[in-house]
């Protein structure tokens, strides 16, 4: 059930970010491994592949919240790869960060309306990095109304989506 709302609430994302393309396809998806699933488009700046996952576990004192979930993106005809993101299902407080956990490592990502990102490449390497070599990760943000939320991936299966996406977007 998770999984079938990542894909939808996934495909929506992904099509009202590339908005400006005149030319987007509905994502096609291409492979799925335990908690991860993997899709393709084409676009007007050539195909896009991302992978998806929706929270294992989630915590806070919320009345109403979307689903969150969490995204890998490789656009190669923008040269980026491994691109994280994580929508919240709310808006993030204004000027606010998220934690992102995955055993011993933490980082710290920026957020924008409902989306947390990453400041660069090199630290969306680091992460997916990290990602590979966890059992489970765990996302801390806060909302536009103050409320802590924690939001707990498992990363099974994030390994093979990752060689999927890399293989089908070179």
């Amino acid at each position: 059930m998770k999984l079938t709302i990542v894909k939808i609430v996934s495909c929506v994302f992904v099509l009202s970010i590339f908005a400006g393309v005149t030319e987007a396809q509905t994502p096609k998806k291409i492979a799925e491994k335990r908690a991860w699933t993997a899709y393709t488009f084409k676009g007007d700046g050539g195909k896009v592949c991302y992978m998806a996952s929706a929270p294992i576990k989630q915590k806070g004192k919320y009345k109403v919240r979307g689903q969150p979930y969490a995204l890998v993106t490789n656009r190669p005809s923008e040269k980026i790869k491994g691109e994280i993101n994580f929508i919240a299902g709310y808006t993030f407080k204004k000027g606010s960060s998220v934690k992102v956990s995955i055993g011993k490592t933490a980082f710290e990502l920026f957020t924008e309306d409902d989306g947390a990102w990453s400041r660069d490449q090199s630290s969306d390497f680091k992460l997916v990095n990290s990602m590979k070599k966890g059992n489970r990760m765990i996302v801390v943000g806060r909302s536009s109304r103050g409320t802590k939320t924690t939001d707990t991936y498992s990363l099974s299966g994030f390994t093979a989506m990752k060689k999927r996406i890399d293989k089908e977007c070179k």
